[in-house]
């Protein structure tokens, strides 16, 4: 089951013989309430970014290079889909963006050998002084989740 609130939306690349242009966020698209922050990061190969969650803002995740698996868990008391996981492939193998809504535990790890750049949007600014941001260790046995890859 997805996760309720969560959109996914993959991103359509227009390529020609001078490289390709695609949109990322519009505005007239409603995935962000309000536009707070926009913020960049990379993380090395192998490397797990998990987890953490908001009680304020919604995030907006975009993977330009590299690939990453997110993985969102549903902390919010009071949605139909508490206690859900899902598990999205992000990154130059699949443009997509994720909006990941506030209450929403997320993380990710890098797949492949290179570094994973992520983009993202914020509904609001982070405040150093009170950050809107509470940790929940990567391997947290509530939430469960097996970060190995599965050879199949």
């Amino acid at each position: 089951m997805s996760i309720e609130d969560v959109i996914f939306k993959k991103i359509i690349k227009h390529c020609d013989d001078r490289g390709f242009f695609a949109e990322v966020l519009r505005d007239d698209e409603d995935l962000l309430s309000h536009f707070g922050q926009l913020s960049w990061s990379i993380s090395y190969p192998g490397v797990i970014k998990a987890f953490h969650y908001h009680k304020e803002q919604d995030d907006l995740w975009f993977f330009p290079s590299g690939n990453a698996q997110v993985v969102l868990y549903d902390l919010r008391e009071n949605s139909v889909t508490k206690g859900e996981t899902n598990v999205y492939y992000m990154g130059e193998n699949n443009p997509s963006v994720l909006l990941i809504p506030k209450g929403i535990a997320h993380g990710y790890r890098v797949l492949g050998e290179k570094p994973a750049t992520v983009v993202y949007c914020t509904t609001k600014s982070y405040n150093h002084s009170q950050p809107d941001e509470k940790r929940i260790p990567w391997d947290d046995k509530i939430i469960g989740f097996d970060w190995t890859t599965k050879h199949r």
